[in-house]
C-alpha cells in the first residue's frame, strides 16, 4: 500500500492557523523538553473539531480544539473526550493513546488536548488512492466496523470506570427533545418532514434498553484502517459525544450516516457505505444483534432520530455559514443534506422500514 493511501494533512485553512512558538513551549513544558516541532498541518475532513498534526523531530502527535465561533459546549468539551479516551483505552484498544490535556485556553485561545497519531487509511468521500475497494473487500469491512460498535456496547461499565459517565435514565426522551430544540434554534430555512418527524418521536418513545458506553458519531471516517489489511480496524477517532446511554440510539446514528446506493446523492459524501459490496442498512441492524447475541429489533424509531440528529448537526454547522461566523465553503452545502435527512426520516416513518425507501 503506498504512502499516498494514507490518510494525510494538508496546509491549514486561512483563518485556522496555530501559533507555531506556543505549541513548541508547550510540548517543551509538558510532552517532551527535548524534542523540537518541526511542522504543523491540519486534516481537511471533518465539521467539527480542527485537528492538526504536530511533526517533532522524534515523534507525531494529533492536536484537537473546537472550532472558530462555536458555542455548543457539549459538543466541543476537550477535556471530556480526552477524560473518554484515557478511560476507555484500558478497556478498548480501539482508541489512540491520549497525550496532554491544556484546559486553561491560555495556550491557542481554546482548550486543546493532544494524542498520539494513529496511521492508516480512512475512507471519505472517495476511494483513497490505489485502494481498489471491491465488493469482497466492503463487505468485510462493513462487517467488521458493526462488530466493533456492537463490542463497543458491551463493555463493563463498571469495571472500566464510565458508568458515571452519563445519565442513562431518561437518556432516549431527552435526545429527543434536546435535538429538536437545537434544531429550532439553529432553523433557517423551511425543511419538510423535519418538524413532524419529530413530533413523531416525541409521541412514539421507545423502553430505554440497558445502558452502555456509546460513541454517538461511529461511522467510515471515524475509523482508521490498517494500510497492510484493510478489513482490520486500528482505531476509532473523534469521541467527543461519547456518553452512557441507550445503545440502540448509537445504532441509530450510525444507521443515519450509512448511505445505500437510492439515498439522495447530499447523504453519500459521509461514507462509503452506498458503493456495491457494503451491507444494507437492515443487514447492519442483523449483523449488530447477531454479535450482540441479541433478538432482533424493530429500529425504525432509532433510524428516524439518528436521520434527525444528523440533519440537526448540519443545521448546526449551516446555520454558522449563514450568520458569517465561518466561511468555510464547504457548509453552503449542509442544507441539502439537512433536507435528505429529514426526508429518509419521513419516509422510514411511512413505510416502517429502514432500507430501499426510494
Amino acid at each position: 500500500m503506498s504512502q499516498a493511501s494514507i490518510d494525510q494533512p494538508t496546509d491549514i485553512r486561512s483563518g485556522e492557523n496555530l501559533d507555531h512558538d506556543k505549541v513548541q513551549e508547550y510540548l517543551k513544558a509538558h510532552v517532551n523538553q527535548d524534542d523540537k516541532l518541526v511542522s504543523i498541518q491540519q486534516f481537511p475532513s471533518g465539521f467539527s473539531n480542527l485537528t492538526y498534526l504536530l511533526k517533532t523531530e522524534q515523534n507525531e502527535y494529533v492536536l484537537r480544539k473546537p472550532p472558530i465561533g462555536a458555542n455548543i459546549k457539549s459538543a466541543h468539551d476537550m477535556g471530556r473526550e480526552f477524560k473518554v479516551l484515557s478511560l476507555l483505552k484500558p478497556h478498548f484498544s480501539f482508541v489512540p493513546e491520549p497525550v496532554a490535556y491544556e484546559e486553561t485556553g491560555d495556550v491557542l485561545g481554546t482548550p486543546f488536548y493532544l494524542m498520539e497519531r494513529v496511521q492508516g487509511i480512512i475512507l471519505r468521500n472517495k476511494a483513497p488512492k490505489g485502494v481498489d475497494l471491491n465488493e469482497n473487500l466492503m463487505r468485510s469491512i462493513s462487517e467488521n466496523t458493526v462488530k466493533q460498535l456492537a463490542d463497543l456496547h458491551q463493555i463493563d461499565l463498571k469495571q472500566s470506570g464510565l458508568a458515571d459517565f452519563g445519565k442513562p435514565t431518561g437518556y432516549v426522551e431527552r435526545q429527543v427533545t434536546g435535538w429538536q430544540k437545537r434544531y429550532f434554534k439553529a432553523k433557517t430555512d423551511e425543511v419538510e418532514g423535519m418538524e413532524s418527524s419529530f413530533e413523531w418521536l416525541v409521541a412514539n418513545l421507545p423502553t430505554e434498553d440497558d445502558a452502555a458506553f456509546i460513541h454517538n458519531d461511529f461511522k467510515y471516517d471515524n475509523i482508521v484502517l490498517d494500510p497492510n489489511d484493510l478489513t482490520n480496524i486500528k482505531a476509532i477517532l473523534d469521541w467527543e459525544m461519547a456518553t452512557v446511554g441507550d445503545p440502540l440510539m448509537d445504532l441509530g446514528t450510525s444507521l443515519a450516516y450509512w448511505a445505500e446506493a437510492k439515498d439522495h446523492d447530499a447523504l453519500k459524501p459521509f461514507n462509503l457505505t452506498w458503493i456495491p459490496g457494503n451491507l444494507t442498512r437492515e443487514e447492519v441492524v442483523q449483523t449488530y444483534f447477531t454479535q450482540r447475541g441479541l433478538p432482533e429489533r424493530d429500529v425504525v424509531f432509532y433510524y428516524a432520530f439518528g436521520a434527525l440528529k444528523v440533519g440537526v448537526i448540519c443545521q448546526q454547522i449551516y446555520a454558522r455559514y449563514v450568520q458569517g461566523v465561518t466561511k468555510d465553503p464547504r457548509f453552503k452545502q449542509l442544507i441539502w443534506v439537512t433536507r435528505a435527512c429529514a426526508a429518509n426520516a419521513q419516509k422510514a416513518i411511512n413505510l416502517n422500514r429502514i432500507s430501499n425507501l426510494y
